[in-house]
């Protein structure tokens, strides 16, 4: 059901209906105009170390000065310098270790096994612990918090020296600025035991009581991280974005003078303040009107380009539709990162949009769609001028890396190109606007990696339009000549003379049709299987018959003919079987157009030169070509098939044999309608000539087709 509602939708859209094609206008118009954002623009462009090249700006009202990124950090390490890590006292700490160390000394003191220590005043060993755990947690155990150190951290807290910083100690709600230097960590705690019990002539097992005793010692001072970042966070909220006036009436940049770094700020503050206000006072329906001239201004040029050149296009609605929704999609796409207020509009994939174009139409098209989209999209990005010319040269090179796509790994190698283009054209931009490295963002350019790696959902998409559309892409034609698939490898089989007739009427049509300027991919295909049809009655056909039998000497002239015309029929049928393209079935109906079986036909005149003939059925169906590719195979095959005949092939039996055969299609009118000119029919003779030769190894006469051309 839904393949039928499908095929009924293609089959309304492929209609010229006018009314659906103004009425598909209209609408694209009006949903373009809907998505984008409705905020009166900032009218001025300007680049920092170029000259201003408007008139001289005043200001039309005070507004502060913002601060620039680099202030702004420079504003937030010095706030955090003021702001000191808290630390909480924990006070049960030293009272529960003392108390276990009383409690746990009388158990040691048992269990060791040397009689020195069991002979000595076990007293003395309890008060001089007690004394030195006391001493330890009156000065604090703390853990160093790296982020703090004067050396090493990421904030500078002092000025001293070495790894100490200052900080704040809570104890009971009560604050107390103090240092580390001023306190102990665990392992100065232990040496601290160990340089007092070394001078101490009481204790005699020094290690012994050592180790112990620092099985009691662990911080009491604790780092309070929730507290300390909510302060730093305070901090941080109270920072000023900006940093002086501009006075309305002040002059803030002058024609043809440099925009320094002050002017640049004044600018970008007057635009910030601008876009806020236009939220509040603009009028939307006014933007909205400007919005809908110019959209419909752009669109407008691009039905007028189709009109003119591709008119095949302009007279499908089908293919129409494709073209607008794909610039609704982008658009739609373009105008929701605006509004969420994305942090770099260069996320988006422009450049997947001429590479759709590029593959499902041709280079022109997507050329003229692609920059009209940008020019659309810049009305709304800061920095129009570095969008456009980024967005444009990149849509260049996506258009020129795939224009001739014979194999799928040119997406990767398109995606690669476009993304040196981009990094190459924003670092240049960059360096005529600062002069440096010094102030670039690395960061900034991830924004066009991400963008290249959308562009690969091109690909995608372009199955999706061809299932929906009903339309034949280069990739579906790469997929066609493949001479692995099903349908050609029938053929090699049952028809091998034909299979390779058909290899060599490719191989003559590519290189012409890419002489005089054409689809190479398709007439590739069509020539693949316009003999298609000759695989159900493989021998009636002299390539195909090797063992010297021909089965028309028992059939009649007419049947003869009847057969010899029927491979267009069944080539049809066969190709429809199949699912072929239509483009490449037009093919297979017009490589004979409504020229007439000769062979045949002078057969039956000597056979029968006093009867009545019929010569309908001496005649293919047609029609004849009505394209510049149809046209150029109709010639190769001819010229193919005739060359085969020649006994002995010369420079000037090969020559003479193309000129005849093709002046007899002009004279039989067989391209009266196919965009293909006389200059174009003359090369394409030409290459047919040169390649026959080659061929035949006949010896070629390069001066002679020099001077010709």
């Amino acid at each position: 059901m839904a393949k039928l509602k499908i095929n009924y939708v293609n089959s309304k859209l492929q209609t010229n209906s006018p009314f659906i094609k103004y009425g598909m206008v209209v609408v694209t118009v009006f949903l373009i105009c809907l998505f984008l954002p409705k905020q009166p623009r900032f009218e001025y462009e300007f680049q920092k170390g170029k000259a201003w090249n408007h008139d001289n700006l005043i200001s039309p009202y005070n507004f502060a000065i913002l601060k620039t990124k680099e202030e702004l950090d420079k504003d937030r390490q010095s706030i955090l310098k003021t702001v000191l890590p808290i630390y909480n006292l924990q006070q049960s700490v030293s009272k529960e270790q003392i108390d276990l160390f009383t409690t746990d000394l009388a158990d040691k003191w048992q269990s060791s096994q040397m009689d020195t220590i069991k002979s000595l005043d076990i007293q003395t060993y309890l008060d001089k612990g007690v004394q030195l755990l006391t001493t330890i947690y009156n000065k604090g155990v703390i853990s160093i918090n790296n982020r703090y150190q004067a050396k090493g951290g990421d904030f500078e807290k002092t000025s001293a020296t070495d790894a100490n910083y200052n900080f704040t100690l809570l104890n009971n709600n009560i604050a107390t600025q103090k240092n580390t230097e001023d306190c102990l960590s665990i392992e100065k705690a232990n040496e601290y035991i160990e340089g007092v019990l070394k001078n101490d002539n009481k204790i005699s097992k020094k290690k012994w009581l050592t180790d112990i005793l620092s099985n009691y010692i662990t911080v009491n001072y604790i780092f309070n991280e929730s507290l300390t970042e909510k302060i730093e966070q305070t901090a941080l909220n109270n920072i000023s974005t900006t940093r002086g006036m501009v006075q309305k009436g002040e002059l803030i940049a002058e024609r043809d003078k440099i925009i320094n770094n002050d002017t640049y700020q004044k600018l970008e503050s007057l635009r910030k303040v601008f876009d806020d206000e236009s939220k509040i006072m603009g009028n939307k329906n006014y933007v909205a009107i400007g919005q809908f001239f110019l959209v419909g201004i752009a669109i407008s040029l691009l039905l007028i380009f189709l009109y003119l050149f591709r008119k095949n296009i302009y007279n499908n609605n089908r293919l129409l539709a494709i073209i607008f929704i794909v610039i609704l999609a982008m658009l739609a796409s373009f105008s929701w990162s605006v509004n969420i207020k994305l942090s770099s509009l260069y996320f988006i994939p422009y450049c997947g949009v001429p590479i759709i174009f590029r593959i499902l139409f041709d280079t022109r098209i997507a050329l003229n769609i692609h920059l009209l989209m940008v020019l659309i999209c810049a009305l709304f990005v800061p920095n129009s001028y570095d969008f456009v010319f980024l967005q444009f040269i990149s849509g260049l090179v996506a258009i020129y890396s795939i224009r001739t796509l014979v194999k799928r790994e040119q997406f990767l190698i398109s995606s690669i190109l476009i993304l040196a283009t981009y990094i190459v054209g924003f670092i240049g931009l960059f360096l005529t606007r600062n002069g440096s490295f010094s102030n670039i963002y690395w960061t900034d350019l991830f924004p066009f990696v991400v963008s290249v790696g959308l562009t690969l959902l091109a690909y995608p998409l372009i199955y999706a339009f061809e299932k929906l559309f009903g339309i034949v892409s280069d990739l579906t034609l790469m997929e066609l000549t493949n001479s692995n698939s099903k349908l050609l490898r029938e053929l090699s089989l049952k028809a091998p003379g034909t299979f390779q007739h058909s290899l060599q009427v490719a191989n003559l049509a590519e290189a012409a049709i890419y002489k005089i300027g054409g689809n190479t991919l398709l007439i590739r295909a069509g020539a693949l299987y316009h003999d298609i049809g000759k695989m159900s009655n493989p021998l009636f056909f002299i390539e195909n018959q090797k063992s010297g039998n021909n089965p028309h000497e028992e059939l009649t002239s007419e049947q003869s003919a009847q057969i010899i015309i029927s491979h267009v029929h069944k080539g049809i049928e066969i190709a429809r079987r199949h699912k072929l393209p239509e483009v490449i079935i037009d093919f297979i109906k017009t490589h004979h157009g409504t020229t007439r079986v000769d062979y045949f036909y002078n057969e039956f005149l000597r056979n029968n030169p006093d009867k009545l003939i019929d010569e309908s059925l001496f005649v293919y169906p047609g029609p004849i070509p009505y394209s510049k590719e149809t046209a150029v195979l109709m010639m190769a095959d001819s010229v193919e098939a005739a060359a085969r005949s020649l006994k002995q092939p010369t420079k000037e039996s090969i020559s003479n044999l193309v000129d005849k055969i093709i002046d007899h299609k002009i004279t039989l009118k067989q391209f009266d309608q196919a965009d293909i000119t006389l200059k174009d029919i003359s090369d394409v003779g030409l290459i047919f000539k040169n390649m026959l030769m080659s061929i035949y190894h006949v010896r070629i006469d390069y001066d002679l087709f020099k001077k010709k051309d």
